[in-house]
């Protein structure tokens, strides 16, 4: 995905950890009952220095199980979108549509956390759990070393998601934050689908 801006700093001062169980717990109690998601986003992508390599802002829907998409407005047009099977990753700009099997595994996939898979939470992560006021952050850490990210950060206001921050091996952080949330509203079906542009160039990614 795209990468996109947010102002907001998710480390909080100095709450005590729970522990990693009760966190998974705590946050799977808190996505279950997420049935649909759509948020404005503000998205900021830096470097392994803090250096910012890319901001941008867009829209995204969530539907469980399995689908969503992502569309980025600006200043670099991309939307990623899965019908729950298959994933679509179009770039306007190189006309080119990029297609995949949705991997199901929730290191590979972080939407899939949002989309209905909190119930492998405690499988797939070392989860722990900090708390300010109405403010909750959730921090996962994936147990395997095959995974896209070495840390995710779920932070919730009043138990709505409000951020989203992603460490990868490199040290790049994605930062993103929601506005304009609305949770469990009807989302057409049809927002999940994907028609490929005419004159785009097609891949097939089949790893």
């Amino acid at each position: 995905m795209k990468k996109t801006l947010a102002a907001l700093a998710l480390t909080l001062a100095a709450p005590a950890v729970v522990l990693a169980s009760e966190g998974a717990e705590r946050l799977t109690r808190m996505l279950e009952p997420l049935q649909t998601y759509e948020a404005s986003f503000e998205q900021l992508i830096l470097d392994g220095s803090g250096e910012r390599l890319q901001q941008a802002n867009g829209h995204m829907w969530l539907s469980r199980p399995g689908k969503f998409r992502w569309e980025v407005d600006a200043p670099y047009q991309q939307e990623v979108v899965s019908d729950g099977s298959e994933v679509y990753l179009y770039d306007p700009d190189l006309e080119q549509v990029t297609v995949q099997a949705l991997d199901q595994r929730v290191t590979h996939t972080p939407a899939l956390l949002l989309s209905g898979s909190a119930r492998e939470l405690t499988e797939s992560y070392e989860v722990s759990r900090q708390q300010q006021g109405g403010s909750e952050t959730f921090r996962l850490v994936p147990k395997s070393v095959d995974t896209l990210f070495e840390e995710l950060q779920m932070t919730f206001n009043d138990e709505r998601l409000a951020a989203l921050q992603m460490i990868d091996s490199t040290g790049q952080e994605t930062v993103i934050e929601f506005s304009d949330v609305r949770t469990n509203q009807d989302i057409d079906d049809g927002r999940f689908a994907f028609e490929i542009p005419d004159g785009a160039d097609v891949i097939r990614d089949t790893h």
